[in-house]
């Protein structure tokens, strides 16, 4: 069988789905790996050292047309999905929310459809996890790039000439994301607070030497998946009259809330928003879906009242090799489970639950 791989559009997308080390065990299960010419080449990863593993390359429309298994991060378009013949398997992240119909339509054509977000939050799974492992990047990157554009120093610095005070940084969103924001800001010296809708959370973020907000009288917001659920208007507005008050003398904020499929929650208001220092940072991880202030846009710094407000589309494409690198691997431990080296062939086994809640129906 052959797995192949084309080229994402690098205006939007620099990760690839196969790095030269994995190349060698793909082969290694028996498949052909075909990829693009230069596939990897804007990362460092020449050609040369992808044919040292045994990879071969060809014409983009080509590798479409003899792929077995096309491995991809966003839906391909439309030119290359006119290529997919029955019975092929299509692996990647594919924004099933926005999706669906074309992701629909290429299914009626027996054309099998894997959108890895959709990954079922179980221990088997963990390896092939997308979402944790990309999320893990983006908490460590989006303190790296909120740090380098806070006009102050992050440590607490004694000097002859007197004390810089450590900045103060709230992490809104206590997921995979907010939790490596609250590592990353306190190794670098800052006093860190987070806050959650997932009441599980407190005990991760004080293990992390974080201060976890607690709203009076919390519900545990959680879904069996894990993810957080949409809070009661009750619970809202506790929660902002404790935000409102805590960000009077906070320096950097980093946005992380998410609902799966849905548009973000507006987290922090104009008014809140209000209350902050001049000079405060905000970076809202959650742009793409909306924001989690009155104010974000997608890959804009928007300033108010000398607060500025950061968020990127692809935050991961600032870390396009480290991201590749676990994404891909993401990717083998997925294959590796669908394929049945035995027989040689994919084995869609809708009673394994992996297979059955990533597969387009």
């Amino acid at each position: 069988m052959i797995i192949g791989s084309v080229s994402e559009n690098k205006e939007k997308e620099k990760r690839i789905s196969i790095t030269p080390d994995l190349v060698k065990k793909y082969i290694n299960f028996g498949f052909k790996v075909i990829l693009e010419k230069n596939y990897g080449s804007h990362l460092g990863f020449k050609d040369k050292e992808y044919e040292k593993e045994g990879c071969e390359f060809d014409e983009r429309s080509a590798v479409f047309i003899k792929s077995d298994i096309i491995l991809q991060l966003n839906l391909p378009e439309e030119s290359d999905l006119k290529n997919l013949r029955e019975n092929q398997s299509l692996v990647g992240v594919f924004n099933v929310h926005e999706n669906i119909d074309k992701l629909k339509n290429l299914s009626k054509k027996k054309i099998n459809i894997f959108s890895l977000e959709l990954l079922p939050r179980i221990t088997r799974a963990q390896s092939m996890d997308i979402l944790s492992s990309q999320a893990n990047l983006a908490g460590y990157k989006a303190v790296v790039e909120s740090f380098s554009t806070f006009e102050k120093a992050i440590p607490m610095m004694m000097t002859a000439a007197g004390t810089v005070p450590a900045a103060k940084v709230l992490v809104v969103g206590a997921g995979v994301a907010g939790l490596q924001a609250i590592a990353t800001a306190k190794r670098l010296g800052a006093i860190v607070y987070a806050t959650d809708v997932r009441m599980a959370s407190k005990e991760q973020v004080e293990s992390l030497g974080g201060k976890f907000l607690t709203v009076e009288g919390s519900e545990n917001l959680e879904t069996e998946g894990g993810y957080a659920k949409e809070a009661s208007d009750e619970f809202k507005k506790k929660q902002e009259e404790l935000l409102g008050e805590t960000l009077k003398k906070i320096d950097i904020v980093i946005c992380t809330a998410l609902i799966p499929g849905k548009k973000a929650p507006i987290i922090i208001k104009e008014e809140m928003l209000n209350k902050m220092q001049a000079g405060s940072i905000i970076y809202d991880l959650a742009a793409v879906q909306g924001g989690n202030t009155a104010f974000t846009e997608v890959d804009k710094i928007v300033e108010k009242n000398g607060v500025k407000i950061m968020g990127e589309k692809n935050i991961l494409n600032k870390l396009p090799t480290s991201s590749s690198t676990l994404y891909s691997k993401n990717v083998f431990n997925f294959v590796a489970n669908l394929y049945d080296k035995e027989k040689k062939k994919i084995n869609i086994n809708l009673e394994d639950e992996i297979i059955n809640k990533t597969l387009i129906k």
